[in-house]
């Protein structure tokens, strides 16, 4: 797999703005839209996979992939029950430093929660890499890589006998109120630029699914959209700029009736009056447990 953390993921899908110095800065204003959208459903067959790990008393390793600022641990961790050690990875050396700083301490059940780094490219991560952890997690991850990088991860995880929890991967799809003529045409210049190169963009979870259920593993599917309102009004602004923006770099002949579109959509936004549903998915891959134990 690429080495790419959430810091570089999160700014590339849902059209982000891609300049790095503001990654830390972006994954803070999208955080309570993400908190918001995981799909809590998936939570109770994790639990259940959790509890019935050998060894469970010893606490739970979770190793987060490409964890940006640590906005996963800071929502799943006080969700689950028992001691954690969350191992966080990225390639961003700063990013590292603000996710452990801004870790959660604690567990639903009051449990401690501990954290590690480890920096370095996700190219080389193996089974053995991630022997003796309970739980794979990442966000916005799956939409900027590719197809080996997808089935590199799934072999990694099913290999290990750990089960993944793969969030807010881009589903392809926008909806306005209220809708407008061009929300179609940059929808999709948009998922075209998200698929340059050999990236999947959105097509990532479809192909997820298959990479985890070939090598046996269960797979749940979830939607998890934002919801963006007016109390999301700087998000949906932010969000709106990069998302035109792709859309225009990709197809540069969309750029004078997209810079009016997006003006007409930001003052709809300032004004309160625009809601903005941006599809997601999450995925929960459930491999086989390690010696047939259920």
């Amino acid at each position: 797999m690429a080495g790419r953390g959430e810091g570089t993921a999160a700014a590339a899908q849902d059209g982000a703005p891609e300049v790095h110095q503001y990654a830390p800065q972006w994954l803070e204003l999208r955080e309570p839209a993400d908190a918001a959208a995981r799909a809590t459903d998936l939570l109770d067959p994790l639990r259940i996979r959790l509890a019935n790990l050998p060894g469970r008393t010893r606490g739970l390793v979770i190793h987060d992939l490409g964890c940006g600022t640590g906005s996963m641990g800071r929502w799943l961790a006080p969700l689950l029950d028992g001691a954690q050690r969350w191992v966080l990875r990225d390639h961003d050396p700063d990013l590292l430093r603000l996710a452990a700083a801004r870790a959660p301490r604690v567990a639903a059940d009051g449990s401690p929660v501990t954290v590690t780094t480890v920096r370095g490219d996700l190219a080389d991560l193996t089974a053995a890499d991630l022997a003796g952890a309970s739980l794979i997690t990442a966000s916005a991850l799956l939409d900027v890589l590719t197809r080996d990088e997808i089935h590199a991860l799934a072999e990694a995880c099913v290999g290990a006998g750990c089960p993944a929890l793969l969030t807010l991967s881009v589903a392809g799809r926008v909806e306005f109120t209220p809708s407008h003529p061009m929300d179609a045409e940059i929808t999709e210049a948009f998922n075209a630029h998200q698929r340059r190169g050999d990236l999947l963009g959105p097509d990532a979870v479809t192909v997820a699914c298959e990479a985890f259920s070939e090598r046996g593993a269960t797979v749940r599917l979830h939607p998890s959209a934002w919801q963006l309102g007016a109390e999301h009004a700087a998000l949906a602004e932010e969000w709106l700029r990069g998302w035109v923006g792709a859309a225009c770099e990709e197809r540069p002949e969309l750029t004078e009736r997209a810079q009016a579109y997006l003006a007409e959509r930001l003052e709809a936004c300032a004004a309160g009056e625009l809601r903005v549903t941006v599809h997601h998915s999450d995925v929960l891959a459930l491999p086989r447990p390690m010696g047939g134990v259920s």
